[in-house]
């Protein structure tokens, strides 16, 4: 937290506060003066936030002021033992980590004489309280696992639940020296509280013996200001990494070292620091702009920002990673499911390779040696304690992220690369990437496996994490060991069709690709032979309690059908029209369920609510991809209605799904449309921002309604954008169309070749072209029985594959 004050007149006449990409400015104005603060991250991995303020003596006469800046020492730990904890009913998480957070030692020292502070945080251990619960719900979950919690086991050496020693922090001054220092917060604010301090009545006391809950972070500059003038002053507050050992002394010293080379860094960039990092925000990324909409480039800017801002580093693993967050990471504790980061990750293939590989090498490091992947993660190392972590879907995510990255880059020594792994029964196993994906692969075959209907398993879950909990409470070690996934078997169509396809690329394992494809083919036909006439049933639930989706269309398993070949071109127009019906009714987009029988079975969360019925991001940039091959008014449609443009137009009274967002907003079917669920089992309402899915899959779905789909070959194009001039631009691929009617763009994979791409236009766009170019040169106007434009060309590292369409 950060509070700053001056001793300036009480009476303010304006405050205003802008949040911006990369920065915080707060500007407050009187008769005498103004503070201007801006507080900032600069772009890229340096752990340190930049305050800056601006104060302006509007007087006409001299003042002698002081400023103080403050940070809070009160950092809190995302455990998932307080989210346990919690269900005994002595305090939520939240409350839980505050007391956990007070019960800390800390030591506050000088950095190069009084530059700043830098405070280390020792935890003291719970309360005995807390311990006999801990253990105690240790015992019952051992005793009896619950639906969503399994047993808690002692972390493996050199993982932990929490860390007893978190990272210090520091705050110094990057003009010169504070006036005076402190860590006494309690003193500070004394009994005026944060509204009005008393310590704004007298110098800071030079104290740093506090050590209690009020540790603080406190430097005071005392300067003059002549009528008319203004000063800037610089603070620097940050972390230190981890790997300091603070018991022995020389590492104590190298921790200053750090935090002395980012001063003398950030005291170079002063006045630039700024401007640089708004530089990289305005030319990273990927772009989408629609003329007629000019809302598009400025929320596809803002999404970027909040996904690549979000991309943080395990230690632990040694990579970045992209989790959900949102409820999950701040309320629960955990990090999860491994299905999301491989989601968020699809973006950055057009601008940033490198963060996918680093998401990729993270989750394929988590690959067990029977091919599973951890559904959770917490603490440092930890997998989860979660039902979910036997799971039947997340190899299939894993596949599909690597192979979509190869296609779209053409990385093909990425396959090769050695990976070492972190849950193992053979300390230091490494194998390649093709070897882990191939496990994978026989996991999804051998251990998940099918059930009586030659569908894919469900096991403990699928995509829907509280499907078994809401719908097969009552039967649910039946549902677990029989249940089938209509869901699993869609998607496993499509995902091993192009895993194969991307080994063929690769020209690797023709054995392999042999299997691939007749799994694809069986799970094809399994899911197909559930078609009730007018869409897919969702799942076998076992014997005592059947099927779900026979009378009440759920959304997950159709738009992977369609993807993967399992409905006919006539089924699949027939779909989508029944979709359109029973799930698109609301103004942002389309519903998980329609309003039927299975929606209303007793069981948890109100319907229209989270898997009740809720709206998806996640499901819905599927949607889209599935809706843009055969229906592009109505793709376009669906990505306008799932942006935060459309979301605050329908619902100008809740704040959150405007600036930020959740991973499932209430549909029609709810009683509070638009907002988010609010289960005693699920309070979303806790924390309804800063969920990646907000953000990622209205990305990504971008570049599917932009018709963009890697091949073998190179690349497919057909764009599902019913507007007259519109740019999908970035530093891989781009496309084009002016208003006149020309379409043109380019691809640059990392890797030299020759590309071809189908290029298939709406039939009144596509009779008017009457020239080609590749590459600047006049190249044949080759036109394919599907009506689509071929095009062939070299590319080479920074000369991308340039072509355009020119229309009559």
């Amino acid at each position: 937290m950060v509070w700053s004050a001056i001793s300036v007149s009480p009476k303010v006449s304006t405050f205003e506060r802008d949040f911006g990409i990369g920065y915080f400015r707060k500007k407050v104005s009187s008769h005498n003066y103004t503070v201007d603060q801006t507080i900032s991250a600069p772009f890229g991995d340096d752990p340190v936030l930049l305050s800056q303020v601006t104060i302006t003596n509007h007087s006409a006469a001299p003042a002698s002021l002081r400023w103080v800046e403050y940070w809070g020492c009160q950092t809190l730990e995302f455990s998932f033992r307080d989210f346990i904890e919690s269900w005994s009913g002595i305090g939520s998480p939240t409350e839980l980590r505050r007391r956990a957070g007070r019960n800390s030692s800390h030591h506050v020292q000088r950095v190069d004489g009084n530059r700043g502070l830098i405070e280390s945080r020792h935890f003291l251990g719970h309360t005995p309280q807390e311990d006999a619960t801990w253990h105690a719900m240790r015992a019952s979950l051992a005793a009896h696992p619950n639906g969503f919690i399994s047993p808690v086991q002692d972390p493996a050496p050199g993982t932990w639940f929490e860390s007893a020693d978190p990272p210090s922090t520091f705050l110094v001054s990057l003009d010169p020296p504070a006036t005076t220092c402190s860590s006494d917060g309690a003193a500070f604010f004394g009994a005026g509280g944060p509204a009005n301090p008393s310590g704004l009545a007298h110098p800071l006391n030079d104290r740093l013996d506090s050590d209690g809950p009020h540790t603080a972070l406190l430097l005071e500059r005392a300067f003059q200001l002549a009528p008319g003038e203004s000063l800037t002053l610089s603070f620097l507050y940050g972390y230190v990494p981890s790997g300091f050992d603070r018991k022995i002394p020389t590492e104590t010293i190298l921790e200053q070292l750090f935090v002395g080379h980012l001063v003398t860094r950030y005291q170079d960039l002063i006045t630039t620091s700024l401007q640089i990092s708004t530089a990289f925000w305005k030319r990273a990324g990927l772009r989408f702009s629609v003329d007629s909409a000019p809302w598009v480039r400025r929320e596809t800017i803002w999404n970027h920002y909040y996904l690549r801002s979000s991309l943080t580093f395990d230690d632990y693993f040694g990579q970045h990673i992209l989790n959900q967050n949102g409820f999950y990471q701040y309320l629960m504790g955990f990090q999860g499911a491994a299905r999301d980061p491989l989601q968020h990750c699809l973006p950055f293939l057009f601008s940033n390779p490198e963060i996918v590989r680093s998401v990729l090498r993270y989750t394929l490091s988590e690959v067990r040696d029977n091919g599973s992947v951890p559904y959770g993660l917490t603490g440092h190392g930890v997998v989860a304690p979660m039902t979910a972590d036997n799971g039947s879907d997340l190899p299939l995510w894993l596949i599909w992220a690597v192979s979509e990255y190869v296609f779209a880059t053409r990385d093909l020594d990425f396959l090769n690369e050695k990976i070492t792994a972190h849950y193992t029964e053979t300390t230091g196993r490494a194998d390649t990437v093709r070897n882990l994906l191939a496990r994978c692969f026989h996991h999804q075959m051998n251990d998940v496996g099918f059930g009586q209907h030659g569908i894919c398993r469900m096991l403990a879950d699928d995509w829907n994490d509280g499907l078994l909990g809401t719908w097969a409470g009552s039967a649910l070690p039946e549902a677990t060991a029989q249940g089938e996934s209509v869901l699993n078997s869609a998607m496993s169509a499509w995902v091993f069709d192009n895993y194969a396809s991307m080994l063929n690329l690769a020209g690797m394992s023709a054995d392999l690709q042999a299997q691939l494809k007749q799994a694809a083919d069986k799970h094809r036909t399994a899911a197909r032979s559930q078609w009730t006439g007018q869409w897919l049933k969702r799942c076998w639930l076992g014997p005592r309690l059947g099927w779900l989706g026979e009378s009440t269309l759920w959304i997950e398993p159709q738009p992977w059908a369609i993807l993967g070949g399992v409905t006919t071109p006539e089924q699949s127009r027939q779909l989508i029209a029944t979709m359109n019906t029973l799930l698109r009714q609301g103004p942002i987009g389309a519903a998980q369920m329609s309003n039927g029988p299975d929606l209303t079975t007793k069981g948890m969360f109100e319907p229209g609510t989270i898997v009740r019925g809720g709206i998806w991001p996640s499901l819905n940039q599927t949607l889209i991809w599935a809706l843009a091959g055969i229906d592009p008014a109505m793709a376009w449609d669906e990505w306008k209605k799932n942006s935060f443009a459309v979301h605050a137009e329908a619902y100008p009274d809740i704040w959150y799904g405007v600036w930020s967002g959740t991973d499932s907003y209430n549909s029609l079917l709810s009683k509070h449309p638009g907002a988010t669920g609010a289960d005693p089992a699920f309070h979303g309402t806790d924390f309804p921002v800063l969920n990646l899915h907000s953000h990622a899959c209205f990305l990504y779905s971008a570049s599917k309604v932009a018709g963009i789909e890697f091949t073998e070959r190179g690349l497919n194009l057909k764009p599902a954008i019913p507007e007259k001039s519109w740019r999908f631009e970035s530093p891989l691929v781009g496309v084009i169309r002016s208003a006149d009617g020309h379409f043109e763009g380019w691809y640059a994979p990392s890797r030299p070749g020759t590309w071809t791409l189908q290029i298939e236009l709406p039939s009144d766009l596509a009779e008017r072209i009457a020239r080609a170019e590749v590459n600047g040169t006049v190249a044949p106007l080759n036109r394919q029985p599907n009506g689509a434009f071929e095009l062939s060309g070299p590319s080479a590292l920074g000369k991308p594959l340039r072509w355009a369409l020119r229309s009559a």
